[in-house]
């Protein structure tokens, strides 16, 4: 992402008609999160930047209940062979125009952490600067969300936290009470 931004002006990537163009379309959920943060798009952004389209699957979202959400996979095309990603971008969530404020699309780091304070949106909470937002997570479905499927509710791919990459560069493992199993 980071040599995109490079190559790009500083400007995150803006590909919001792969959200309804990819396979499975854009899918907002009905239940929990009403958006789509299936990350699809980014596979074929990032293409020319990354060597292993391995990375877009963490092996532990390829065991069940995980592997073949509807919530969690989308392929990058209708190829066979066409890269399965498994991670969420929130932010990347909606393909609107005007880009809401809380979401990345063209956006430069700048702007997405004043948008982000500007928002309001207590889901992306008030960032004070890009240590503090998250770009890509690993699925989860947290136990206080009553919409979310009893097999799945507290559930993530890495039990008991969330494998983050933060707007800044940085991941970090995080512990969440919200998905104890």
């Amino acid at each position: 992402m980071a040599m995109y931004v490079d190559d790009s002006q500083q400007r995150f990537p803006d590909r919001r008609e792969l959200k309804s163009s990819l396979p499975g379309g854009y899918r907002p959920w009905s239940t929990w999160p009403p958006s789509d943060p299936r990350a699809g798009w980014a596979s074929v952004a990032l293409s020319n930047y990354l060597g292993n389209v391995e990375v877009w699957s963490c092996a532990a979202s390829r065991r069940a209940p995980f592997a073949d959400l509807p919530q969690l996979t989308q392929r990058a095309s209708t190829n066979l062979n066409a890269v399965t990603t498994r991670y969420w971008m929130w932010r990347f969530d909606r393909p609107d125009d005007p880009v809401p404020l809380d979401n990345f699309w063209g956006k430069t780091e700048d702007q997405i952490v004043s948008d982000l304070q500007a928002a309001k949106n207590p889901a992306a909470g008030n960032p004070g600067g890009a240590a503090e937002v998250e770009l890509a997570v690993d699925g989860y479905f947290p136990a206080t969300i009553p919409s979310v499927e009893e097999a799945l509710r507290g559930r993530t791919v890495h039990p008991g936290g969330r494998n983050r990459l933060f707007l800044d560069g940085h991941v970090a493992y995080l512990k969440d009470s919200r998905t104890p199993k």
